[in-house]
């Protein structure tokens, strides 16, 4: 899976399969339900720490389901469609409302799914639809109540529905204008080093309550720079844990484990997770 993740971590999958189209999905997640096979449905493969035993049972990679089209104000996106393709394909038609997606790691169907948020905008916040795979994988649309979404959190997070397509309502910009923007995330992305190892972005969810960023808490404790094997605290963001090469999965996840006992037994504070474990963790 190290060729599939962020990280560039994780083991082998018992089986992989590859749709690429949303009937080649359904008719993949029927015979593995036929089966009695787990399933578990990988996107871009960001905000994920897979185990270095891998994956039991089947991976259903929705990458290759891309597509986009543009609408009167909106445009919609397959779920294996990278955030950033979105984003350009609403500029070169001059809507504006993606901005905040330039560069964001993972797809579409990740973004809704995780309700990505960065610079104050969240995927909500355009998000008009979604079309989903439910369990009896019937194709249905849901529209968007502002109620059941959260920081970092969807409905899809509770359910086993599989996001196929998300349109998103947007207003009409000038597409320099956007552009800009577009160009000074991106920029932003790079100063703050997001590219510079293998990594997940943030490990950490922020907290309002605790007064100040999550990266901010952990430098001021000084744990910028820790390592675990080698997985390291980047020195540069206290938010990110990087794979400096050699890093196992099992190095990563002792390491955020590490911090956020640092941070529970000096500040008195319980961090949450924006990386999600997958995989065979037995020891």
């Amino acid at each position: 899976m190290r060729a599939h993740t962020s990280f560039r971590l994780g083991g082998p999958a018992d089986l992989f399969l590859a749709p690429s189209d949303p009937e080649d999905l359904a008719a993949a997640l029927s015979v593995l339900r036929d089966e009695g096979v787990p399933v578990f449905v990988l996107g871009g493969g960001t905000n994920l720490l897979v185990a270095d035993r891998g994956i039991r049972g089947a991976v259903v990679d929705l990458t290759g389901i891309r597509g986009l089209e543009a609408g009167a104000g909106t445009i919609s996106a397959l779920c294996g469609t990278p955030m950033d393709d979105a984003a350009g394909f609403a500029r070169d038609r001059g809507l504006s409302g993606l901005e905040f997606a330039a560069s964001l790691p993972g797809s579409v169907g990740g973004a809704v799914w995780m309700n990505a948020r960065c610079y104050e905008r969240e995927i909500a916040d355009v998000l008009e639809s979604v079309e989903s795979l439910d369990d009896g994988l019937v194709l249905r649309r849901r529209s968007i109540e502002p109620g059941v979404w959260g920081y970092k959190r969807s409905p899809f997070q509770s359910t086993s529905e599989v996001i196929v397509r998300a349109a998103f309502r947007l207003s009409p910009g000038d597409s320099r204008t956007i552009d800009g923007e577009m160009r000074r995330h991106r920029q932003d992305r790079e100063a703050k080093g997001h590219f510079l190892h293998p990594c997940a972005g943030s490990v950490f969810k922020n907290d309002r309550s605790f007064g100040k960023p999550t990266g901010r808490l952990i430098d001021e404790l000084g744990l910028k720079g820790l390592r675990t094997g080698g997985a390291q605290v980047a020195p540069y963001h206290g938010n990110i844990i990087v794979n400096l090469g050699d890093a196992t999965a099992a190095d990563v996840r002792a390491l955020i484990e590490r911090v956020e006992r640092e941070v529970a037994d000096r500040l008195g504070l319980r961090l949450e997770r924006e990386v999600i474990l997958a995989g065979d963790w037995r020891d």
